[in-house]
């Protein structure tokens, strides 16, 4: 297996530290909001490591965590005028319930921030202790001097760092790249007990801490957004070696690509945010996930109008293909060789697609016998990036919930086959093209006719 890790810049042989149990470790939602797509794209990118990590190896503990300590938990907590944890706690649930929708397997951790408190405060010592780190005006900083690799990950320099960091510019920092690692909480706000007064850890300190209790000081995989490679993973490494005798956070980093809409960034300030929520209303998740594999995931994604009817079409014609196919036809059946080697080439998903619609094709020439082989071997490629594990029927029913006047189409529908049994042509001729101008596309075969919406 092949992963390209973005400290070395290069893919690289992969194998665990120890053959039989891998660790992987991603850093997880902040809960104050709905999670739009791009939030998505690594809980889907990461879940397709996770399973073909686990076709490969014996065990393999995956950590997502939840930042439920922030700024923005802060403000959304303020404006509503209720406690933290009814924010952090309906937003997690929400996350649940989109990521599921996504067909994103739950992680075997779900470490949360707020339950980490003793952990941060001795890592937060032990950088005081080893000199990288000083008090200061309440506050606590990694001063960052004091760790020569200090942006090895990101490759940037001092200005880009500075920034890329945002950080702020305060009279008490001996060095204006150093970092947060415990601030005093503003009055209102919650805090904990610390040796330096009530206060809470900065973001950076929060993933290094949950990553040594449940994984260990040195992890296989670390995994995120290509927008936290800096500052965030960067800080990690630096607190996690410092306070771990040099050893590395993790082996291989890797970074997914981000998500644009319409070739531009999403931003609240444009208004382009797609909410997953939002989308679900749609098309069925099944697409979406679909959707976010459809690029490498080390690529940008440009989500547009197309994206999702290009899914749904995509899924409409492998879900046609299977059929017949039990759902579980793919238990226990090798997948293809060419859908693992693209998979082990450093996650090629686009690859895997393709051989997905060539196999999709090819069981439309084979008999009976060699289909039900063909469906079978389908649905296992299709496991393992979390696709095509339903009922074709069922497929086809959510396909059409998401159409209006679903009645009225197939009463249309309906009738069009009844006059083409009376041979009246021109009739059925007529109904499909009012079903043509509603945009709904038929498709005549030995079962019948069936209909998709056009995309």
């Amino acid at each position: 297996m092949q992963l390209y890790n973005s400290l070395a810049r290069r893919k690289q042989p992969f194998s665990p530290h120890d053959p039989h149990r891998v660790t992987l470790y991603v850093c997880g939602p902040t809960v104050y909001s709905f999670p739009h797509i791009g939030n998505a794209r690594p809980a889907v990118v990461f879940d397709v490591l996770y399973r073909l990590l686990r076709l490969h190896f014996g065990t393999v503990v995956y950590a997502r965590n939840i930042t439920d300590l922030d700024d923005k938990i802060y403000a959304a907590a303020a404006a509503q005028g209720v406690g933290i944890d009814v924010i952090t706690q309906r937003f997690t649930r929400v996350y649940h319930e989109d990521m599921e929708a996504l067909g994103v397997l739950a992680p075997d951790l779900e470490p949360r921030a707020t339950e980490h408190m003793p952990e941060m405060v001795a890592i937060i010592e032990s950088l005081i202790g080893s000199g990288n780190a000083y008090v200061a005006d309440g506050h606590v900083l990694f001063h960052v001097p004091s760790f020569p690799d200090y942006g090895r990950l990101s490759r940037r320099d001092r200005r880009e760092m500075l920034a890329g960091a945002r950080v702020d510019v305060a009279p008490y920092k001996r060095d204006d790249a150093d970092f947060v690692l415990w601030k005093p909480s503003a009055p209102g706000q919650p805090a904990w007990d610390s040796p330096w007064g009530p206060g809470r850890p900065g973001w950076h300190t929060e993933c290094v801490s949950m990553i040594a209790k449940h994984l260990g000081q040195t992890i296989d995989i670390h995994g995120g957004g290509h927008d936290l490679q800096f500052p965030h993973h960067e800080n990690e490494i630096a607190q996690a070696r410092c306070a771990h005798q040099d050893a590395p956070l993790a082996r291989f980093w890797m970074h997914n690509g981000f998500v644009n809409v319409n070739a531009e960034k999403m931003s609240k300030s444009i208004g382009n945010v797609l909410l997953v929520r939002d989308l679900l209303e749609e098309a069925p998740g099944e697409a979406i996930r679909f959707a976010l594999l459809s690029a490498h995931y080390r690529k940008p994604l440009d989500w547009n109008e197309q994206t999702l009817p290009r899914a749904c079409r995509a899924l409409d014609r492998m879900y046609a293909a299977l059929a017949g196919s039990p759902c579980a036809a793919g238990l226990g059946v090798a997948v293809p060789p060419p859908v693992l080697a693209a998979l082990e080439d450093d996650l090629n998903t686009p690859q895997v697609i393709a051989s997905l619609h060539a196999m999709a094709q090819r069981i439309t020439t084979l008999d009976a016998r060699e289909r039900a082989s063909e469906q079978a071997r389908l649905r296992a490629a299709g496991a393992l990036l979390g696709l095509l594990q339903g009922d074709a029927g069922e497929w086809a029913d959510a396909r059409r919930g998401f159409v209006q006047g679903v009645d009225e189409i197939e009463r249309l529908v309906r009738e069009r086959e009844q006059a083409r049994e009376r041979k009246d042509y021109a009739e059925a001729d007529r109904i499909r093209g009012l079903l043509d101008a509603r945009g709904i596309v038929l498709e005549d075969g030995p079962a019948g006719t069936q209909w998709r919406k056009a995309g």
